[in-house]
């Protein structure tokens, strides 16, 4: 099969971090659907992910895989990453999804709980990039797609809006050094649909309040970021580079 197939992934492997549920897991039958072959990873819920992997559609290229990782250590980040290029012979694409979410003001957060988020978030992306961009660069082609949030355009969310804004700092960054084999992007979804309950226990109000101040009026669906995901990764965003784009409806527009 070949992207004339009507596949534009196809040949290429994908490694999604935090794929086994929720927006992760989105992204990985995204680039599936799309004729990827994925390496599906999970911390702490491997049934999840075990269901997301036998409900990928076959590729060509081989059989989807299935990897274990705790990226809130740097060790963890890049012992996947040198797995995920061990097993698999190498990496097209490489989607760092995984991130935890945390709100608590900087002066009553554990430190020990900055360290996690800050890790997964901003640290793991270091480590795993420095491990498969050289193999990229010998293949002659790489796509890279970080995940950053609108979270980065507030500034109540504390060691999340600051590791989701450094990402995006990081993007710039990893797009100047890794080009021309290897492309660096980001997007950043606002709230989305299917978590609306989850932020709702933390923040009663938050979702009506994101509702009432997008100008389009409606919550992002994880299947529109998975999209835009899955399309930076194809020939359409070839000459992007080094950008985040954010996916939120307007949210993130300062009003007076």
């Amino acid at each position: 099969m070949s992207a004339s197939d009507g596949l534009p992934l196809s040949g290429r492997t994908a490694l999604v971090t935090g794929s086994s549920r929720n927006l992760g897991a989105a992204i990985a039958a995204e680039l599936a659907q799309r004729g990827a072959r994925v390496v599906v990873t999970y911390r702490e819920h491997l049934a999840d992910a075990q269901q997301v992997l036998d409900s990928l559609p076959a590729v060509a290229r081989g059989k989807h895989l299935l990897i274990g990782a705790d990226l809130t250590t740097l060790q963890g980040a890049e012992a996947l990453a040198a797995e995920a290029v061990q097993l698999t012979g190498g990496l097209g694409i490489v989607v760092n999804n995984a991130g935890p979410f945390d709100m608590d003001p900087f002066l009553k957060l554990e430190l020990s709980r900055f360290d996690e988020v800050w890790t997964a978030n901003v640290g793991a992306v270091v480590a795993i990039v420095r491990t498969v961009a050289p193999v990229m660069r010998v293949a002659g082609h790489g796509r890279i797609v970080n995940i950053s949030a609108g979270s980065a355009y507030v500034r109540n969310h504390a060691v999340y809006t600051l590791a989701k804004s450094a990402l995006i700092t990081l993007t710039e960054q990893l797009a100047l050094e890794l080009g021309p084999e290897i492309t660096v992007n980001a997007v950043a979804p606002g709230q989305i649909a299917e978590s609306a309950d989850e932020i709702s226990s933390i923040d009663p109000t938050f979702v009506e309040r994101c509702i009432a101040a997008t100008p389009l009026g409606e919550l992002v669906t994880r299947a529109q970021v998975a999209t835009l995901v899955a399309s930076m990764c194809g020939h359409e965003f070839d000459q992007v580079t080094g950008v985040t784009i954010p996916i939120d409806g307007g949210w993130r527009l300062p009003r007076f």
